[in-house]
């Protein structure tokens, strides 16, 4: 007799649910309060505020990684990291442009645009690439240079610091005598 009793109260209190609402059913309830309250439209995503995240370095105030509202522009990632320095060049930024999450933003100083100007002249006049700032993709337009390779000839730039003459690219692994012989007419260093 006392077994069937305990049977039939876990019973009812299965089926009743303790005279609570289950997890499910609450939650359907908060969300038909919302729609209702926000209109016909049943997409959480319209009712939660979504964010983006973006990096702003350089000649801001207060470089660092800001959360912005979706649809965010330029101009207000840069307002987040406390505006331009005096020194800043934002000639070649849009600050009317929307932004994206994870994208970063760099302004440079009148001076690093100037050096950068500098630099770019001085390779379109000879047509060597500068193995001490070329990015991967101008050093995989040297023969027998890859992807892989020139992964590996930033890292070594970036741990070891510039090269000091053209002959120091045979310290990066995978470039020996062979390839260094291709490509020797066609680096610089300055």
């Amino acid at each position: 007799m006392k077994k069937l009793l305990i049977l039939v109260l876990c019973s009812l209190l299965l089926f009743a649910g303790c005279g609570h609402e289950s997890y499910f059913q609450s939650t359907e309830l908060v969300n038909e309060t919302e729609v209702s309250e926000e209109g016909a439209s049943s997409d959480l995503s319209e009712v939660v505020p979504q964010i983006i995240c973006v990096q702003v370095a350089g000649a801001v105030q207060a470089p660092g990684v800001y959360d912005l509202p979706v649809n965010s522009r330029v101009y207000a990632a840069i307002e987040a990291a406390g505006g331009l320095l005096d020194s800043a060049d934002d000639s070649d930024i849009n600050q009317a442009s929307f932004l994206e999450d994870g994208q970063k933003i760099y302004v440079y100083t009148k001076e690093e645009r100037e050096a950068l100007l500098i630099s770019e002249e001085a390779s379109e006049e000879d047509g060597l690439i500068n193995i001490n700032t070329a990015t991967e993709a101008e050093l995989m337009t040297l023969p027998g240079i890859g992807q892989s390779k020139a992964s590996q000839i930033i890292s070594y730039r970036n741990t070891n610091g510039d090269f000091t003459s053209i002959e120091d690219i045979k310290n990066v692994s995978g470039i020996g005598d062979g390839i260094f012989n291709q490509i020797n007419s066609l680096i610089k260093i300055y």
